[in-house]
């Protein structure tokens, strides 16, 4: 192997609930996985299949840490999901056996400039400025899947203490499991990769100062304050 002329750059990982670190390799999203998040977007729920989007694997924030408020943006938005880590991959898996690939799940943040996604969608543009900015994606610990059941349990963020986002993981129009494999027929998927799998209702504005606790039932939370 030929010399590196800079230094690698460290891995990201996500704690887990076990004491280890998850390594993670790509952060995959699904865009409008709940009805009623669909509507309030403008979007109708019932005619449109998932679509996915990225962000940086260093994206993440973890262990509680502080995240920056972004540049460039007016209305930085917040959005709690169900986190999916692949822990065995493969491509184009069936919905029956895409849960077997799955080492974990957790509680995450998916980060919004929404004036700038406003603006991309306008423009025909992609959505990396909006959704793909440094810090754009708090995760809580991982908890194993062997104790996790994905198809239901009360997901909620409340912000300052305030409820600001409530609703069920039975509520989302893909399952994970679903989802997964729909994924799957775009990309190998490897393990390391992540998955979150969308919002429920009740996305809002951000300042500095705020303090955002979620929580999924059975899942676990994830805790960070915008500075």
């Amino acid at each position: 192997m030929r010399d590196l002329v800079i230094p690698a750059p460290a891995l990201p990982t996500v704690p887990t609930s076990t004491g280890g670190r998850f390594p993670v390799r790509r952060v995959f999203c699904v865009s409008r996985n709940y009805a009623a998040h669909a509507r309030e977007m403008g979007h109708d729920p019932d005619r449109e299949p998932p679509f996915f989007f990225t962000k940086p694997a260093d994206a993440v924030v973890v262990d509680d840490a502080d995240t920056p408020y972004p540049t460039m943006t007016d209305r930085l938005e917040h959005e709690v999901e169900l986190v999916v880590a692949i822990g065995t991959g493969g491509s184009d898996l069936a919905v029956d056996d895409a849960l077997g690939h799955v080492w974990g799940y957790a509680v995450g943040l998916d980060l919004t400039r929404r004036d700038l996604q406003a603006e991309a969608k306008r423009l025909g543009r992609p959505w990396d400025t909006a959704k793909g900015f440094d810090a754009s994606a708090p995760i809580g610990a991982l908890t194993p899947a062997a104790g996790v059941d994905p198809t239901t349990g009360t997901i909620e963020l409340r912000v300052n203490g305030d409820l600001r986002q409530s609703g069920d993981l039975a509520d989302q129009i893909w399952s994970v499991a679903e989802t997964i494999a729909e994924l799957s027929r775009f990309v190998t998927l490897a393990p390391g990769d992540l998955l979150m799998t969308g919002t429920p209702e009740g996305v809002g504005v951000l300042d500095r100062g705020d303090v955002l606790d979620g929580t999924i039932a059975g899942v676990g939370s994830v805790r960070t304050r915008i500075v």
